[in-house]
């Protein structure tokens, strides 16, 4: 087990992607932002099944940076309830992660 991090965030747009990621990046609380777009979100909204475009974030940081990025986040998406997934990095590539580690403050 490792003390990394990849954080999904959905997001509407390209332009929110970037503000998101280079934000992020520029506080130090992530190394890397991988930016997916063409994805297909379907989701219960407002008591119906509602459906979106979007892109996925996949965010690589530390567990223990989750919080401020969680906050940077939501001060920063236009959504009202964002999707900010933290799930942990159990095992990988040493170099990476070691880099992973060395990139956030």
């Amino acid at each position: 087990m490792t003390d990394s991090i990849i954080v999904y965030v959905t997001v509407p747009d390209q332009k929110t992607a970037e503000i998101i990621a280079v934000s992020l990046l520029e506080e130090k609380l992530c190394a890397c932002v991988n930016m997916l777009s063409g994805v297909k979100s379907l989701f219960w909204w407002d008591n119906k099944i509602d459906n979106a475009e979007e892109l996925l974030l996949m965010i690589k940081t530390r567990q223990d940076l989750f919080e401020k990025l969680q906050a940077r986040v939501k001060k920063l998406h236009p959504y009202d309830v964002p999707e900010i997934i933290a799930v942990p990095i159990v095992s990988g590539n040493k170099d990476y992660l070691d880099w992973l580690n060395n990139s956030v403050s």
